[in-house]
């Protein structure tokens, strides 16, 4: 007697296979430049790259960049441009992320909510976006409005991943902690 193949319930936890792969290569990529950030640790610039992202002034992008031997000055440009890379991996897996919390979530607040998550991660990514250009180009000759820029947009970047990040976390509480019982 043969009996039928039982099939399986669908697993909600699992995740996608591809917010999987998101995930790990994202993880890898921040490892890397995380890496690569270690050569560029010098008294100016303790903390390598976020230095020159926050220096906020030609004089101060300049005195770390002159801190920097030509090769590290090579592998923050490597860093860099390796960074635009880590922004379309990252903001792709979170957007899938932020879809997959949702996906079971149909109340008008967790959608909403969802809206704001999206819109702040896509904020980041096009804040990172900037900043990357302008550091770039104020690698050659540091001037002062594009290393404020600069700032200013590392700045709205951190921000927006910051509150994105809150928000996720809001929206798992909520699919963890449903308003009516069944």
């Amino acid at each position: 007697m043969e009996s039928a193949p039982t099939q399986r319930p669908p697993n909600r936890r699992r995740l996608p296979a591809r917010l999987k792969a998101g995930l790990a290569l994202s993880a890898l990529l921040a490892i890397a430049l995380l890496l690569i950030n270690q050569l560029l640790h010098t008294p100016q610039a303790p903390q390598g790259i976020v230095n020159l992202q926050l220096a906020g002034n030609a004089a101060h992008t300049r005195d770390i960049l002159q801190s920097w031997s030509p090769q590290q000055q090579a592998w923050a440009r490597v860093s860099l441009l390796l960074d635009f890379l880590l922004v379309a991996l990252y903001s792709a897996t979170l957007l899938l992320l932020t879809r997959h919390l949702l996906k079971d979530r149909p109340g008008v607040r967790e959608r909403t909510a969802g809206r704001w998550v999206i819109i702040l991660f896509a904020l980041a990514a096009v804040s990172d976006c900037v900043e990357n250009l302008l550091l770039l180009n104020n690698l050659k000759e540091p001037d002062d409005l594009l290393s404020l820029i600069a700032t200013f947009s590392a700045l709205v970047k951190f921000t927006g991943l910051l509150l994105g990040s809150a928000g996720l976390v809001i929206i798992r509480a909520a699919r963890r902690h449903p308003l009516t019982h069944a």
